[in-house]
């Protein structure tokens, strides 16, 4: 099935979002502008979900909006404090009855293929469609897409005080479909200057 037939295939009008407006204080930089391909990170996520998706957002800060490059559609986060809760709130609110396939900017091996089997396996009754994470067995939100139907599960979730999106997957496991990535290695994020290090020698050995 290529991209083409996935985009026209979905239940339901399915969006992309890059969550790009975390501070990234352990990278001591800010991850979305660094570069691992030749692009900024921001820029190459949201080109990848432009390939699936209908329409494709950088979510961010609002005084982050300035920054990004005007070729690229941004989401300002309308729920402060929230980390990337936020975001998906604030995407999911945005466009009533629409789906978001959910990416971090911190997932430097992450590829096309990996996001097409998503798409392909997606199930629109479920709340949301992720990955199990090969590293500690849990729900990878950050890779994920959330259906219309979760917008109210993920509001009592953070009225209830939890900001972890992973968290309500978790306590609502019955209710999402979990898949197992076709390559493991592609789930890998890049949060620490030692995370950055690894990823580099894994691109690099990938290249020889």
């Amino acid at each position: 099935m290529t991209s083409n037939d996935l985009k026209t295939t979905v239940k339901r009008p399915l969006n992309g979002l890059v969550l790009a407006g975390g501070k990234s204080k352990r990278m001591g930089t800010d991850k979305g502008v660094m570069q691992w391909h030749g692009k900024e990170q921001r820029y190459r996520m949201a080109d990848l979900l432009q390939a699936l998706c209908n329409e494709v957002f950088i979510s961010c800060r609002e005084e982050q909006q300035k920054e990004i490059d005007p070729a690229y559609k941004t989401l300002a986060d309308a729920f402060t404090n929230a980390g990337p809760l936020g975001g998906i709130l604030s995407a999911l609110k945005s466009h009533p009855g629409q789906a978001w396939l959910v990416t971090a900017c911190d997932l430097p091996l992450l590829d096309l293929a990996t996001l097409e089997y998503l798409v392909e396996h997606r199930d629109p009754r479920a709340l949301a469609t992720t990955f199990q994470s090969p590293f500690d067995g849990l729900p990878e939100p950050l890779i994920t897409i959330w259906e219309p139907s979760s917008l109210p599960v993920l509001l009592e979730h953070l009225s209830a005080g939890y900001t972890c999106p992973r968290k309500a997957l978790i306590r609502n496991n019955d209710r999402i479909n979990m898949l197992q990535a076709p390559d493991p290695d592609k789930l890998m994020n890049a949060n620490t200057p030692e995370d950055a290090e690894n990823v580099k020698e894994r691109i690099r050995q990938t290249n020889l």
